[in-house]
């Protein structure tokens, strides 16, 4: 069973070397998606030799990277991705939770949960993510029967088989609105598990109109609403080609 873990990162000089230390003491194979940083992350991460690298010459968004990271390791033949951000909000001391969950072979996605069980965290996420956070989570489960507790954790293990199947392409940090809708749509098989809940800086920014609570709901609710009808459209397309199907 071949398992890479992947971090995107941007901007990310002042966390990059401890966790990625750390994360190598865990899981020796992992690679390293720059996104266009500017502050010097990409220039350190060409000198490690430690690590696998994938290089983007500007800014494409979170989505992209993940994107990208899953489409490498299929062309390497890795069996299994899991994901996680870079500024010390996950702990690398979870990764093997997530492994002992890939030995099992019951699931085609696991997603870390903040708020799955109580964890004895004293942090608190910003008022405005928590509420966007449960409101989007709720309008999934609601929409798509998935019984999640956290639509946008993004510490994840994902089946390389079973995310070939999904069309992807939604490149910024509205990509859990993709993926949640097909995992539906493919009927992957799913389990939370429950990480830790770690907000080391409150006032990182989304960027441009994002930062606007009210704007990243509306945009997050407009490409969900998008991807649902695409998965409406290629149910009535399965269900035509399906020889089954009533005239």
């Amino acid at each position: 069973m071949r398992v890479l873990n992947t971090i995107p990162v941007y901007n990310e000089r002042k966390y990059v070397q401890k966790v990625l230390d750390k994360v190598l003491s865990i899981h020796r194979d992992v690679l390293l998606i720059d996104d266009g940083s500017t502050d010097g992350t990409g220039q350190y991460l060409a000198t490690r030799r430690d690590i696998h690298l994938i290089r983007h010459p500007e800014n494409c968004g979170y989505g992209q990277s993940l994107i990208d990271a899953f489409r490498w390791a299929d062309r390497q033949g890795y069996d299994w991705v899991i994901t996680m951000d870079c500024d010390e909000q996950h702990e690398p001391e979870r990764i093997p939770d997530f492994l002992r969950e890939i030995e099992t072979d019951q699931c085609d996605l696991i997603s870390g949960s903040r708020y799955l069980t109580p964890t004895g965290s004293d942090d608190l996420p910003p008022g405005d993510r928590r509420t966007i956070n449960e409101t989007i989570t709720t309008i999934l489960n609601e929409m798509y029967q998935l019984n999640i507790t956290d639509a946008f954790c993004g510490f994840k293990a994902h089946r390389v088989s079973a995310m070939r199947k999904l069309h992807l392409d939604v490149p910024g940090y509205a990509f859990p609105m993709q993926l949640w809708p097909q995992v539906y749509h493919h009927e992957l098989r799913l389990k939370e598990i429950p990480v830790r809940l770690i907000y080391n800086d409150p006032t990182r920014h989304f960027g441009g109109i994002l930062d606007d609570a009210s704007h990243r709901l509306q945009h997050y609710l407009d490409v969900l609403g998008r991807e649902h009808e695409r998965i409406i459209q290629a149910e009535c397309v399965d269900q035509a080609m399906c020889p089954c199907a009533c005239a």
